[in-house]
């Protein structure tokens, strides 16, 4: 006979040993990692030390599985207080992507899986430009439909998250290179909604937007992301929202749909990696000496700006890794960055 339990709970964990030792064969099914402690959800898996060593010693009993078939060792989860949360930089494309179901959108729903539930969601978009630097500060920021020229249905996006004002004014103080306005007119722009509208559907994790101040150079912004790092470790999810290589004017509109980039879109796409993956975080900021094929890329610094705020959260224990790694439409990329302390 075989007996599949679900959940993952520490009574199913101790009945399949039971099981097991009366010869049966025992699968136990779960939607996400193991984690031996408090989770994100009211209930408590409290675990004394007594029983960790009964379950560790009596492991091998057991047959544990992931949803649907991969299998996890439950033993080597660490607390969430001693995680950081991951950091994101997000090529969000086309503001179509907040409504189709494609390659794009679908990572990122499968990654909102792969992260842990976030406090709360911080969101440095290309699409908020100011003078000076303003945070989200209002109970329920409206979504706001920042573009023209694509369909109704775009248009009747609303995605209801809630604000936090506290965490605004937390993420004020936190800042101490320069004054950050407390904003109750903005929302969330399309480089925001676009992306956590995949992510978490159900719209009941806050979502704040941090804004760029177009007056100061790319050191500043990158500085300023370094003050945000306390973020990381109260649970706060910060996404960078743009697009490395971020070229409307040369568009090639018959391939716009295409997974094709231009010669020099790949190439400075590449280099880009390169210098990520080498933690050459200097020659990112001063980007403009990285010759023609980043003027190309680059024409106006907006969209490229986010990803220096995700590069400036990155600490010493930071994984790295890319998904959604393709070109489109010539002149664009979507190639985004997950930093992550495993």
């Amino acid at each position: 006979m075989r007996i599949c339990l679900l959940g993952k709970s520490l009574t199913n964990l101790v009945l399949a040993n039971v099981l097991a030792n009366k010869k049966l064969e025992v699968d136990i099914y779960y939607t996400s990692k193991l984690v031996l402690q408090k989770t994100d959800s009211p209930r408590t898996l409290a675990i004394s030390n007594e029983n960790y060593s009964y379950l560790k010693k009596n492991k091998k009993k057991l047959n544990i599985k992931s949803w649907p078939t991969q299998k996890i060792d439950i033993y080597t989860e660490k607390k969430n207080s001693e995680k950081l949360m991951p950091a994101l930089f997000v090529g969000h494309g086309s503001p179509m992507n907040g409504i189709l179901d494609n390659e794009f959108s679908q990572k990122w729903s499968t990654l909102a899986y792969k992260i842990p539930k976030p406090a709360a969601v911080l969101v440095v978009s290309a699409h908020w430009y100011t003078k000076g630097t303003k945070v989200t500060a209002m109970d329920f920021p409206a979504t706001i439909h920042d573009f023209g020229g694509f369909p109704r249905e775009l248009f009747e996006v609303q995605y209801k998250a809630p604000g936090n004002p506290e965490l605004a004014k937390e993420t004020s103080a936190l800042i101490k290179s320069t004054s950050v306005e407390l904003d109750h007119e903005w929302g969330l722009d399309h480089g925001a909604w676009v992306i956590v509208k995949h992510m978490y559907p159900n719209a009941d994790i806050p979502v704040l937007q941090l804004s760029i101040d177009y007056t100061k150079p790319p050191t500043y912004h990158y500085q300023l992301a370094q003050e945000l790092y306390e973020l990381r470790k109260k649970g706060v999810l910060i996404i960078g929202s743009g697009n490395m290589v971020h070229n409307l004017r040369m568009v090639a509109w018959d391939k716009i749909n295409d997974n094709y980039g231009y010669d020099w879109a790949l190439e400075l796409n590449q280099k880009f990696k390169s210098l990520i993956e080498s933690k050459d975080h200097d020659s990112l900021i001063h980007y403009k000496n990285l010759g023609q094929a980043a003027n190309l890329a680059i024409p106006s610094p907006d969209h490229y700006l986010p990803l220096l705020y995700t590069l400036g959260l990155q600490g010493k224990k930071d994984e790295i890794s890319f998904f959604n790694d393709k070109a489109v439409a010539g002149s664009l990329t979507m190639t985004s960055v997950e930093l992550n302390a495993l």
